[in-house]
């Protein structure tokens, strides 16, 4: 990413899209490490750019102002995320409409910042309105589809609505099944929180098989060193430690 950029910029010049797009994958990685004080003004930088070379009012700008709010949610500063995710919304429905799907993705970043803060009615509709537009954008077996019903089961699940939660879980892991195959990262995620939602009932034969495969696609997909990877395993120490099988559950907390 960085050779990209170095290219991008000596050729194209600081001031120009590509330059930007560049920017913003470099900014990304550091993003998904956490590394925040890297990303952000990378973020900012291609902003920047977009908005000058663009306009204000562009899909490309509207991508930069999601990222960048991406990055203030993760260190916890929501106040300054939603203004920007607000905007990136308002864009993507002069641009694109709001039946796109690229503003059904905005809405899921709305609807997860208001989850964060405890605010669950309105997350809530946030997550329903973005389920809408992409079952009719995209259809009912796509992978997008998946991830916004795993996301609405797990605001069910915090507020111990169980009901609600499971057949959405159970949709997600059929439609991933189908789409992205049996062995990605996300149908584990899927599995490992339909476990979550059996074992907070007390339902630990129904909690144990799903984080034992969720545990071994983890395992061949992530890595064994991977944090992901830690958290099922520790959720299925937990299981046995519950069912009174300390020997299973010691090993997997080490």
């Amino acid at each position: 990413a960085k050779r990209a950029f170095a290219i991008r910029e000596k050729v194209l010049g600081l001031e120009n899209p590509s330059t930007a797009t560049t920017l913003n994958d470099l900014a990304l990685l550091y993003d998904y490490q956490g590394l925040y004080n890297k990303s952000m003004p990378l973020f900012q930088k291609a902003l920047a750019i977009y908005e000058k070379t663009l306009g204000s009012k562009h899909p490309s700008t509207a991508t930069a102002l999601t990222n960048l709010a991406g990055a203030y949610v993760g260190q916890g500063l929501y106040e300054k995320a939603e203004p920007l995710l607000l905007r990136s919304l308002a864009i993507r429905e002069e641009t694109v409409g709001l039946e796109d799907p690229l503003a059904a993705t905005t809405l899921n970043n709305l609807a997860s910042l208001y989850e964060k803060q405890g605010l669950f009615s309105k997350a809530e509709k946030f997550y329903e309105r973005s389920i809408t537009i992409e079952e009719k954008a995209l259809g009912t077996d796509h992978p997008n589809l998946a991830i916004s019903l795993n996301n609405l089961a797990s605001l069910y699940r915090r507020q111990g609505l169980f009901y609600k939660a499971i057949p959405l879980y159970e949709r997600s892991i059929i439609i991933t099944e189908k789409g992205l195959g049996t062995d990605h990262p996300d149908l584990a995620r899927s599995l490992n929180n339909l476990a979550l939602t059996f074992l907070s009932q007390g339902l630990l034969d129904k909690a144990q098989p799903l984080l034992q495969r969720a545990l071994l696609i983890k395992e061949k997909a992530l890595g064994l060193e991977h944090p992901s990877t830690a958290i099922t395993l520790n959720n299925l120490a937990l299981v046995y430690n519950n069912q009174g099988f300390f020997r299973k559950s010691e090993p997997l907390y080490q």
